[in-house]
């Protein structure tokens, strides 16, 4: 009797679970590297376009060379930051592949580990059965049959988080198009401002505001600093016990941790979970950038240069150079200010909770901002 055969007969959805999540993870893999591929081609233009200009330049000493000029370098920044959205893309789509290619591997292990209890099972069945107990074959066909249940509903879980996990994907890079889309490199509509024609006064008003919006946006101000206010005591050191609860927590295989999906940065899933769990109002964010919008939204925020005098207990502090996708890099809890001494709690830093210290000035460049908790 093949009781191999029989046993892997019963791993055939589990199977159906392992290819599935090769094939995504091929996709993502065959994605990731064209996204990759697009950032260096355009990075390998930016230097031949800037190349060209400066040897014209260094030959052309007439009236429209410094407009050429401003014309030149513009384009160049134009294919800088496409070449960044490029990479951060890239990036993203890195993430969801290594946790496509953990749950691969893992669903394979599962198929493995099932066959090789299964056939066991049966062996002892068959065994019994030729030695006068013809049910116990029957019994032990109903025991692989409850057994390939238990890892089915194992192998279930792998794929749906792995659809959970790309669908997170598919919003971070529809986010960083739309961020791409209107940050002034291919929105027309700043670049280039059509005339106003006579009566259309109030379509002049709305193109300076979106104007005016943008500027605010790009330099990252949040909306009105003199309404921020301190959170209270309490809830401060709530948020504060919670987080030094975790201090030494290490993560697992492939980002494996308590807070957020598998495979995915953990850092902003640790710092809201954080708050959460004192009472902030606010969503579980997966992206730093998220919680500093949701502080501009509530009246919160605090940009770099506020930093010295408004960062407090409690508060989540900002690393990179704004909350976009290119620039907000890491999130941590601010667990206290002395003098100019900032001590933070970060998760996902080294690859857990850890305490970290700064000092001012000398590691304000590492922050854009802040967050008081509301």
């Amino acid at each position: 009797m093949d009781t191999a055969g029989v046993a892997t007969l019963f791993a055939d959805e589990m199977k159906a679970h392992h290819g599935k999540l090769q094939g995504k993870a091929a996709d993502s893999q065959a994605a990731q590297q064209a996204l990759q591929q697009a950032a260096n081609t355009i990075t390998e233009q930016h230097d031949v376009q800037r190349k060209a200009a400066h040897s014209l330049l260094d030959a052309w000493q007439g009236k429209a060379a410094p407009t050429f000029e401003k014309d030149s370098a513009k384009f160049g920044t134009d294919l800088t930051v496409t070449a960044q959205a490029s990479r951060r893309g890239a990036q993203v789509v890195g993430e969801v592949t290594d946790a496509l290619a953990g749950r691969h591997q893992a669903t394979g292990k599962l198929i493995d580990e099932f066959v090789a209890k299964a056939r066991k099972l049966i062996d002892a069945g068959y065994l019994l059965a030729r030695n006068g107990s013809p049910a116990a074959l029957l019994l032990a066909i109903g025991d692989v049959a409850d057994l390939a249940g238990q890892y089915l509903k194992e192998s279930s879980t792998h794929l749906k988080d792995a659809r959970a996990e790309m669908t997170e994907a598919a919003r971070k890079l529809r986010a960083l198009q739309t961020e791409l889309a209107h940050d002034g490199v291919g929105d027309s509509g700043v670049a280039h401002p059509k005339p106003v024609k006579p009566g259309g006064h109030q379509q002049h008003v709305k193109h300076v505001q979106h104007q005016k919006h943008v500027q605010h946006t790009t330099q990252h101000h949040p909306a009105e600093h003199h309404n921020t206010k301190p959170s209270n005591s309490k809830k401060v050191n709530e948020i504060l016990d919670h987080a030094r609860s975790n201090l030494g927590y290490h993560e697992g295989p492939n980002n494996r941790n308590k807070w957020g999906p598998t495979g995915q940065p953990w850092c902003s899933y640790f710092a809201t979970s954080m708050w959460r769990s004192a009472g902030v109002n606010i969503p579980k964010y997966g992206f730093t950038g998220d919680v500093y919008k949701w502080g501009e939204r509530n009246h919160l925020a605090y940009d770099r240069g506020a930093i010295a005098h408004q960062a407090k207990p409690g508060d989540t502090i900002l690393f990179g150079t704004g909350p976009s996708w290119a620039g907000s890099e890491h999130i941590g809890i601010i667990e206290k200010v002395e003098g100019n001494k900032i001590t933070t709690i970060e998760g996902n830093a080294n690859d857990q909770v850890e305490r970290n210290t700064y000092i001012l000035p000398r590691d304000l460049h590492k922050f854009y901002g802040g967050v008081h908790p509301k």
